[in-house]
């Protein structure tokens, strides 16, 4: 590993899961790009305290106590949120989609990443969440929509999600110029995405993208006597309900469902209050579903599992799109008999910290079967798993195909 991706990791080691860490790391990005440009100690200790301190006060106290962004939902502007999946082959029947999380960060790892789904073409690419540090603007430009930025763009859509750092900002950027910068193509017509949520759908399987991020945080003191459970809001509610139609009875497609923050966790807080919400809306058919989602920097596969009144899941975390992937074990025999598959292999040890394979999701839809393949930023294939779905009463027959062998069960 070169001392350049050394330098960028010790960036993210150690960063705290909360507001306060991630504004100051936001304000020592930008005092860093302006005092390098300086000689003097001189210039840098007056940069210093003219652009972090003072910065860091005003943005963090805009962001904690300033208004949140208006909450874009469907139907708006013409659209329903709802898109026919599409090849961008001509002559190909199947779709194939990326899937990364927590991939923004500006990291070596993160554009090799980028450059990687790029050489496997994808006709769509979806982001799960978490533009590092809090989402700003200048942080969603650099590290995701410029030209310079590695990520790639379907020739059939390119969707983003929000995460909890996003909303570090009050979503402001998130809604201003991320959205605007993602399409879905719908034959010849292209359309923005107009939401933080959407389905994509054909014959046999419903990719249904939620919102899991807009309140994931609150306001001082509001988040102790009443912590962010990442609930869906009323009106993506409505949208499931009454355009989706996701408690259709007589709809038996197959369901995947992404979002950013975990349904299950067998490393940090989970948040089954979305899974309820829509377990309330599917009615009383016990359906299993097939789960994407971040925020745990790794990649575990959980065994099938259902909590509390939520649906039963083949539940996937994702989140090694760009940050330092974790490898440490769960705490507890309990939390570890949850666990399928474990990418644990250790790929550096920087600063004592022993850092994980960073890697992304390709998902191959073709007719009723849908397989899904790890990779690691050396393309290598992790894990390989099938699913087939049953239209006629929407259950799902899986097969895990292969995995290497290293991975820790």
């Amino acid at each position: 590993m070169s001392e350049k991706s050394k330098q960028h990791l010790e960036k993210y080691l150690d960063l705290g899961h909360n507001q306060v860490e991630n504004h100051a790391k936001t304000q020592q990005k930008i005092f860093e790009k302006k005092t390098g440009e300086h000689a003097t100690v001189t210039r840098k200790l007056s940069e210093f305290f003219k652009t972090n301190i003072v910065a860091f006060a005003w943005h963090y106290l805009r962001s904690r106590f300033g208004v949140r962004h208006p909450y874009w939902a469907y139907p708006r502007h013409g659209q329903s949120g709802c898109f026919r999946l599409q090849s961008s082959r001509s002559h190909q029947d199947g779709v194939t989609l990326a899937l990364a999380s927590d991939w923004a960060s500006d990291t070596v790892e993160s554009d090799r990443i980028g450059a990687l789904i790029a050489t496997h073409v994808p006709d769509y690419t979806i982001h799960l969440g978490d533009i590092y540090f809090v989402g700003t603007e200048a942080e969603v430009r650099e590290n995701f929509t410029a030209p310079y930025a590695s990520w790639y763009y379907g020739p059939s859509g390119s969707l983003a999600l929000s995460g909890n750092h996003e909303m570090y900002s009050n979503g402001n950027a998130y809604f201003n110029h991320l959205l605007p910068a993602m399409y879905v193509r719908e034959g010849e017509t292209v359309m923005t995405q107009q939401a933080g949520f959407f389905c994509l759908e054909n014959d046999h399987w419903r990719i249904i993208g939620l919102d899991t991020g807009y309140t994931s945080v609150e306001r001082p003191l509001v988040e102790i006597i009443s912590p962010p459970d990442c609930h869906l809001r009323k009106e993506q509610l409505a949208w499931l309900r009454d355009v989706v139609k996701i408690g259709d009875p007589a709809d038996r497609r197959g369901i995947v469902i992404l979002s950013h923050h975990p349904y299950l966790s067998a490393f940090r807080e989970a948040y089954s209050r979305p899974a309820e919400q829509l377990q309330e809306l599917m009615g009383e058919a016990q359906r299993p579903i097939i789960w994407f989602w971040g925020h745990d920097h790794r990649m575990v596969l959980y065994k099938m599992a259902q909590i509390g009144h939520g649906p039963m899941v083949y539940g996937r975390c994702i989140g090694h799109g760009g940050m330092p992937v974790e490898t440490d074990p769960a705490e507890s025999k309990e939390e570890q008999a949850k666990i399928l598959l474990y990418d644990r292999r250790v790929r550096v040890v920087v600063k004592g910290h022993p850092v994980g394979y960073n890697g992304f999701v390709k998902l191959s839809l073709q007719g009723p079967e849908l397989e899904a393949q790890y990779i690691d930023l050396d393309n290598r294939v992790v894990a390989r798993e099938h699913w087939l779905v049953d239209t006629k009463n929407g259950q799902l027959d899986w097969e895990l195909i292969e995995s290497l062998s290293e991975l820790a069960e």
